[in-house]
C-alpha cells in the first residue's frame, strides 16, 4: 500500500496533478492488480444481498417513486430493473437511480465502519446499470466493484466527515466514480477529472440523518449513482473539473473539512497491487443502523434472563461516541423518542431498538418498525427507561485501527425494581467477521431465500443464486440476471405514473 499524505496547499504552489489524491484514486482504479478468488466470492456474496433487499423493498414508496422516475426514461439497450426484467429497459443512470433506493430503503446491506461510516455496497447498482448500458461482461464489473470498495474503505478509515457534519456521500461519490472507470477501461487521466467533479458535487450536510429522518436517506446512494456516472460521461467527452480539489486553497478540505492546517494519510494499493478492501467490509443481519448490530444480537440473549419486562427500572448502555451521540440519548433528538416517529428515525434510535428486540426476542425488517408496534403501550414504557452514555473505550475500541480489534456494540446494565442487574458486553454482532457468525456465502443465499419468499419460486432463487455465484464469468447478457425479475403485477409501478415533471409528454 502507498501512503498518500493529503493538505490544503497555496495556489501558488500550483500543485501537480501526480501529488493529488484524486489523482493517486485515479491511477489506482486505471492500474488496479487481478483479483483474488476470495475477493471475488466476496462480491458475489454482496450481490446476494443488494438483491435480497431490494426486492423485498420493491413496492415501498421511496423505491416505487424512485422507479416510476426511471421509467419514465427508457433507452432500447439501457439497463433493467430490480423486478421488471429483461423487456423494461431505461438509462443506466436512472436504473442506478431506482435500484440503488431499493437496495438502500430498508438499511439492510453492507457496511464499513472507521474514521467515518459508510455502505459501500451503494455502488454496486450503478456498476451494474453502466455495465449492462455499455455491454460488458462480469469480469469487467468485478474489477470496478473491487475499485469501488477499495477507494471507499481507503477514505472512510482516513478522513472523517461526520465530525465536520457532513453526510457519507462525500465518499461514496468518489468511489463509485472509481469504479465506474475501472469498470469501463478508462485512462487515469479521464478518471481524475470525472472524481473532481463527483468530490466537488457531492457534499452535503449530516440533517439527513438527523432530527425527523426522511426517506432522502434511501435516495442518497442512487443520486451518488447518477452522479457518478454523469461524472464520468462528461471527462469522457474531454471535459475538466475543479482541482485541485482535496487540496486547494478554497477546496473541501480548506472549507468543508479541518481546514488549511488538516492532514489526513490515505492508503491506496500501489500499481498492479490487488485489491482487497471489500474483506474489511461487513453486512447487516438486522434491517437498523449498523451500531445496533450486536446490541440487538445482545438484548435478543439479555432478554431471555428476564421474567417480566415490565419490571425493569433502567436500562443504561456504555457504547462509543458515534452510537451514543447519533443513535443514542447523546443526539439530544426527540423523536428518537416519538411513538409517531419515521421508520428512518426509529431505526437510528437504539432506545426504540433496544425495546423491541427485548420484548421480542428477535428483528424483522418490517414488523419491528409498524405504526402498531411503536404505538404499544409497554414497548413505549421501556423505550423510555432507556439512556445512553459514551465510554472512552468503547471509542478508542470502535477507532482501533486494527480491524481485528474495532468494536462496535457496548455494554448493556438492565436494572430490576428489585434491584438485581442483568448485564451483557459484545464488541461486534455475530454476523461481523469478527463475530461468533462470520457470514459467508450460504447465510447471503439464506438471507436471499427469507426475504424472497413468496416472490419468487424455488428454481428461480436457485438460478439466481447460481449467477451470482459466477458473475466474474457472465457475458454481458448474463449480466441481465443479477437483477432478478418478478411475476407480472408483483412491481407497482410498472409504468410512469403522470405525477411527475419526467412524466410529462411521454407517447
Amino acid at each position: 500500500m502507498n501512503k498518500h499524505t493529503v493538505q490544503v496547499h497555496p495556489s501558488a504552489a500550483n500543485l501537480p496533478r501526480e501529488q493529488q489524491l484524486a489523482w493517486h484514486i485515479a491511477s489506482f482504479a486505471a492500474d488496479c492488480g487481478p483479483l483474488d478468488a476470495d475477493v471475488v466470492e466476496m462480491i458475489a456474496c454482496r450481490i446476494v444481498d443488494n438483491a435480497s433487499v431490494g426486492l423485498a423493498a420493491i413496492n415501498r414508496a421511496p423505491v416505487a417513486a424512485a422507479r416510476a422516475m426511471a421509467l419514465a426514461h427508457p433507452r432500447k439497450a439501457g439497463a433493467t430493473l430490480y423486478g421488471l426484467g429483461v423487456g423494461t429497459r431505461v438509462d443506466a443512470e436512472w436504473a442506478a437511480w431506482a435500484n440503488a433506493t431499493a437496495v438502500r430503503e430498508l438499511d439492510f446491506h453492507d457496511t464499513f465502519l472507521a474514521a467515518d461510516y459508510s455502505h459501500p455496497g451503494d455502488a454496486i447498482s450503478p456498476l451494474i446499470a453502466v455495465a449492462q448500458q455499455m455491454g460488458l461482461d462480469g469480469a469487467a464489473l468485478a474489477r470496478g466493484i473491487a475499485v469501488s470498495y477499495e477507494v471507499h474503505v481507503a477514505l472512510v478509515k482516513a478522513i472523517s466527515l461526520h465530525k465536520y457534519k457532513k453526510d457519507h456521500v462525500a465518499h461514496l461519490a468518489p468511489a463509485t466514480t472509481a469504479g465506474i472507470g475501472a469498470l469501463l477501461g478508462l485512462p487515469a487521466e479521464t478518471i481524475f477529472q470525472a472524481v473532481n467533479q463527483a468530490v466537488h458535487l457531492s457534499f452535503s450536510t449530516r440533517q439527513s440523518r438527523k432530527g425527523e429522518i426522511s426517506s432522502w436517506k434511501a435516495y442518497v446512494p442512487g443520486f451518488s449513482g447518477k452522479l457518478a456516472i454523469e461524472c464520468i460521461d462528461r471527462a469522457m467527452r474531454g471535459e475538466a473539473s475543479p482541482s485541485p480539489i482535496y487540496e486547494g486553497e478554497e477546496s473541501v478540505l480548506a472549507w468543508m473539512l479541518g481546514g488549511a492546517d488538516s492532514r489526513y494519510d490515505v492508503y491506496l494499493p500501489a500499481p498492479g497491487e490487488s485489491p482487497r478492501g471489500i474483506l474489511e467490509t461487513y453486512t447487516k443481519a438486522h434491517s437498523a443502523e449498523y451500531q445496533a448490530q450486536a446490541l440487538i444480537d445482545m438484548a435478543i440473549e439479555l432478554s431471555g434472563q428476564i421474567d417480566n419486562l415490565s419490571q425493569v427500572r433502567d436500562i443504561l448502555l456504555e457504547t462509543s461516541h458515534h452510537t451514543h451521540n447519533v443513535i443514542g440519548t447523546g443526539a439530544n433528538d426527540p423523536q428518537k423518542s416519538d411513538p409517531e416517529a419515521s421508520r428512518e428515525t426509529l431505526d437510528h434510535s437504539i432506545m426504540y431498538i433496544l425495546a423491541v428486540a427485548l420484548e421480542d426476542r428477535k428483528w424483522h425488517h418490517v414488523d419491528s418498525y409498524t405504526r402498531e408496534r411503536a404505538r404499544t403501550p409497554s414497548t413505549v414504557a421501556l423505550w423510555h427507561k432507556v439512556r445512553t452514555v459514551e465510554d472512552p473505550e468503547w471509542t478508542t475500541r470502535y477507532l482501533d485501527p486494527d480491524p481485528a480489534k474495532r468494536a462496535f456494540g457496548g455494554k448493556i446494565t438492565i436494572t430490576m425494581n428489585d434491584g438485581r442487574t442483568i448485564v451483557g458486553e459484545r464488541a461486534v454482532a455475530d454476523a461481523h467477521p469478527n463475530g461468533a457468525h462470520p457470514w459467508t456465502w450460504p447465510d447471503y443465499a439464506s438471507k436471499f431465500e427469507t426475504l424472497t419468499r413468496g416472490m419468487l419460486d424455488e428454481a428461480e432463487r436457485q438460478a439466481f443464486l447460481a449467477a451470482a455465484k459466477g458473475f466474474k464469468n457472465l457475458d454481458t447478457k448474463g449480466l441481465e440476471a443479477l437483477l432478478p425479475a418478478l411475476p407480472a403485477g408483483a412491481v407497482t409501478p410498472d409504468r410512469p405514473t403522470g405525477q411527475g415533471i419526467f412524466d410529462s409528454g411521454l407517447e
